[in-house]
């Protein structure tokens, strides 16, 4: 008998059915009516409950969203022992199509950053060499990965740098309940050899550092220094954590240095003691300057 365990999940209309091993492995499938599940048996028959709407399988669980007809308590056991024994009589849950197309295989992981809201998915490859941020899916021109994650309907913001993406949420969802199935999807998105940053989009790198160099020429020598700092020291920390910190500008006449805070580190509710107590400390102590004044421009 394979054992299930219901789980809630924040949203009351969806049940999920955990297994003790995976169903799929970097894939995850969503059938909204019985005509879209040839391809899963398993899927077919929970159709034929009168409240199943949406069924969701991925990673070890299956996840199904009911009508408003029932609720929960009264039907996700006989549900559950449903499920247990299609699967105990060798009932097939996904028929997965042979692929011609070789995989890229992609390690991700995810990890926490100082922000509750916000969650980095780490890559073992380069995705990006030009930082993409998107408020909103009108910001994904440059990236197609970006694109399809805000069609999950919890993802608030996407920063994506180097070797991670940082996934902004809002409140209707927990990180319990999503982290695998975004994980996945991200995964199986790169090892099909789906575009994550098409940089040619953004900017030609070359004339981007250009007009770089040209930018930081024209600086007075104080900025130019704390631009250095922010570079050197600051921002390796910064990214560790899943964002990114970029010069707005500096006030010789309020001492004040004005930043933008990108990535998991925007809305933070620990960037302000960052801030305060960590970066302006530095950049007084370095600049010899104790009346250096910090804050963000987007905190």
């Amino acid at each position: 008998m394979h054992k299930i365990t219901i789980k809630e999940t924040s949203n009351p209309l969806i049940i999920k059915f955990e297994l003790e091993e995976f169903i799929v492995k970097n894939q995850s499938f969503e059938f909204k009516n019985i005509d879209e599940t040839k391809n899963s048996p398993l899927a077919q028959q929970l159709f034929y409950l009168p409240f199943v709407k949406t069924v969701y399988i991925s990673g070890n669980f299956i996840a199904i969203e009911r009508f408003s007809i029932v609720e929960w308590k009264d039907v996700q056991e006989e549900v559950a022992e449903q499920i247990e024994n299609f699967i105990s009589s060798g009932g097939v849950i996904i028929k997965i199509e042979e692929n011609s197309t070789k995989k890229i295989p992609v390690s991700i992981y995810a990890e926490n950053t100082p922000n509750p809201a916000v969650l980095k998915f780490v890559s073992n490859k380069l995705l990006t060499k030009t930082m993409v941020e998107c408020k909103n899916i009108d910001d994904t021109v440059a990236s197609p990965l970006a694109k399809e994650l805000f069609k999950f309907p919890f993802v608030k913001e996407i920063f994506i740098d180097e070797n991670y993406i940082s996934i902004t949420k809002f409140e209707i969802a927990n990180w319990d309940d999503v982290t695998l199935e975004v994980r996945t999807f991200i995964k199986e998105f790169i090892e099909n050899g789906n575009i994550v940053v098409d940089e040619s989009l953004i900017v030609k790198t070359e004339n981007h550092k250009k007009q770089q160099e040209d930018y930081f020429d024209k600086l007075d020598v104080t900025s130019q220094q704390i631009i250095n700092i922010l570079e050197e020291y600051i921002k390796p920390a910064v990214q560790s954590d899943g964002g990114n910190i970029m010069f707005d500008s500096f006030d010789p006449e309020e001492k004040r240095v004005k930043v933008i805070l990108q990535g998991a580190c925007s809305g933070c509710p620990s960037s302000t003691f960052t801030l305060k107590n960590g970066i302006e400390n530095m950049l007084k102590d370095m600049l010899k300057d104790p009346e250096i004044k910090v804050e963000a421009i987007n905190a």
